[in-house]
C-alpha cells in the first residue's frame, strides 16, 4: 500500500497546522484549531485562517510549489532522498526546515538520507543541509564562519544565500554584484539586498554572498511571499504574467499603500535600465506586516542580456511577451506606467530619479575592481545603450500624449 505524506506546518517556530499528501496526488492544508483562535497570521495571502481545509487536486498549493527547490538545488536534494525529482512534495518534506519567509514543513517521520560524494564539494554541502531555495542558479544556504561562510548543517537556520559561479555563464557573480551596485545607485532611497563577493574554503570556490533579508540578527524568520505566491501561480509560471498585474495587485489589496505601486515601478524601470531581462514574478516580494503588505528589499539584479542568449523581457510589458529588450521604447514604458494607474507626472517623476543618478550608477561599475574590465566596459555600454533607447525620450512622449489630452 502507498504510503501517504504529511508534514507539521510551523509560522516561525508556531505550530500552524498539517500538510498533507493523499493518494493520487491532492495536497491538503488544514490549520489547527488552536492557532486560529489565536489569531496568529495566516501562513498565506491566498489562504486565509479557516477551519476548513485547504485542497488543491493539482499536488503542493501555489504557496507552497514554490518553496520547493529549482534546477540543480532540485537535483542534489533529489540524490540525496534517492526519489524522483519531480515529487515536490517529498522535496519539500525533506528539506522544509530552512525555507524563504517564516514557514516551515517538518517530516514526522524523517526519511533516511543518501551519502553523496565528496568529488562535488558543493553538491555533498547541499545533501547536508535541511534547506531549501528556489531558482535554477547553483546556490548554497549558508551562515557566518568567523570571517568566512560555510554551508549550513542538518536543521541549522541559514542567514546568508551564496550563489556560486556557473560553467555556461561566464562572470556571472561578478555581473550580480556589479548590477546590484548600480541600482542602489539609481535608486539611492530605496532598499536593496547586502551582497558581497567572499571565498567559501570549505567549497574551494568563490560565492556572491547575500544576506538573508527574511532573517533577523537573531536569526527570527520573517514572513514574505514572491508575486508568484501572492498571484496564487505555481513556480513553473513564474514567466506567465505582466508587470502591470504586480503593480495592479497592490493598488487593490487592502493593507497595501500607493506609495509601494510608485516603488515597484521604479525598481522594474532600473531593472530594465541595467538589461535585466529574467525579472520575472519570483524576483519581487512583499513582507507580511501588521500594517499589511510592503515590498521586501530588491533581489536577484542580474544584467542578463550580457548574454545573448537572454534578450527577450521575462514577462508581458504593455501587452507584448516576449519583447526583446533591444525592442523596449518610451512608449512601453508609458504604457506600463498608466497600467499601474499612474499619471504623467508620476512617470516622468520616476525616469527623472534615473536619469539624476546614472551618472553615479555607471561610475559604481566602471570605478569597480570587481569582474573583468571587458565586462565593465560591457555593462556600461549596455546601459547608455538602453537609456537612449527606450528612457530619454520619454518626457517628449509624456508632453505629446498630455497636449493631445488637453485637446480633447
Amino acid at each position: 500500500m502507498a504510503k501517504t505524506l504529511w508534514g507539521k506546518v510551523y509560522y516561525q517556530e508556531i505550530y500552524a497546522g498539517i500538510l498533507q499528501e493523499e493518494i493520487g496526488g491532492r495536497c491538503v492544508f488544514t490549520y489547527d484549531e488552536s492557532y486560529i483562535e489565536a489569531r496568529h497570521p495566516a501562513i498565506s495571502y491566498t489562504m486565509p485562517l479557516t477551519k476548513n481545509p485547504y485542497k488543491n487536486e493539482r499536488g503542493l498549493h501555489p504557496f507552497f510549489d514554490n518553496l520547493v527547490a529549482e534546477g540543480w538545488f532540485q537535483k542534489a536534494q533529489a540524490k540525496t532522498l534517492d526519489i524522483n525529482p519531480n515529487h515536490r512534495f517529498a522535496l519539500l518534506l525533506g528539506f522544509g526546515h530552512d525555507l524563504a519567509g517564516a514557514v516551515s514543513v517538518i517530516d514526522p517521520e524523517p526519511q533516511k538520507y543518501r551519502s553523496l560524494s565528496h568529488a562535488d564539494e558543493a553538491l555533498f554541502a547541499a545533501s547536508l543541509s535541511r534547506a531549501s531555495l528556489s531558482g535554477v542558479q547553483r546556490k548554497l544556504l549558508v551562515v557566518k564562519d568567523g570571517a568566512s561562510f560555510r554551508p549550513v548543517k542538518g536543521s541549522e537556520l541559514s542567514t546568508h544565500i551564496a550563489k556560486l559561479p556557473s560553467g555556461e555563464l561566464n562572470e556571472l557573480i561578478e555581473l550580480e554584484y556589479l548590477t546590484t551596485k548600480a541600482i542602489k545607485n539609481l535608486l539611492p532611497s530605496d532598499k536593496v539586498a547586502d551582497l558581497e563577493i567572499f571565498d567559501i574554503p570549505s567549497l574551494k570556490e568563490r560565492a556572491l554572498v547575500i544576506s538573508r533579508f527574511d532573517r533577523t540578527k537573531s536569526k527570527k524568520r520573517l514572513h514574505f511571499e514572491e508575486f508568484n505566491q501572492l498571484l496564487n501561480r505555481y513556480s513553473k509560471d513564474k514567466y506567465s504574467g505582466s508587470y502591470e498585474e504586480m503593480g495592479q495587485f497592490i493598488n487593490n489589496t487592502p493593507g497595501c499603500i500607493p506609495a509601494e505601486s510608485e516603488r515597484l515601478f521604479q525598481r522594474i524601470l532600473a531593472s530594465l535600465l541595467i538589461g535585466n531581462t529574467d525579472a520575472h514574478l519570483k524576483n519581487f516580494a512583499m513582507f507580511h506586516t501588521k500594517d499589511g503588505l510592503r515590498l521586501t528589499p530588491s533581489y536577484d539584479l542580474v544584467g542578463s542580456m550580457f548574454y545573448p542568449q537572454y534578450r527577450s523581457i521575462a514577462i508581458e510589458i504593455a501587452n507584448i511577451k516576449d519583447l526583446d529588450i533591444g525592442a523596449l521604447k518610451s512608449k512601453h514604458l508609458s504604457i506600463m506606467g498608466q497600467k499601474f494607474g499612474f499619471d504623467n507626472d508620476i512617470i516622468l517623476d520616476a525616469v527623472k530619479t534615473l536619469e539624476n543618478n546614472l551618472p553615479k550608477a555607471l561610475s559604481s561599475i566602471e570605478s569597480s575592481n570587481v569582474g573583468s574590465k571587458q565586462l565593465r566596459k560591457r555593462l556600461i555600454t549596455i546601459m547608455e545603450a538602453r537609456w537612449n533607447g527606450g528612457f530619454k525620450s520619454i518626457g517628449k512622449l509624456s508632453l505629446k500624449r498630455q497636449n493631445k489630452e488637453e485637446k480633447s
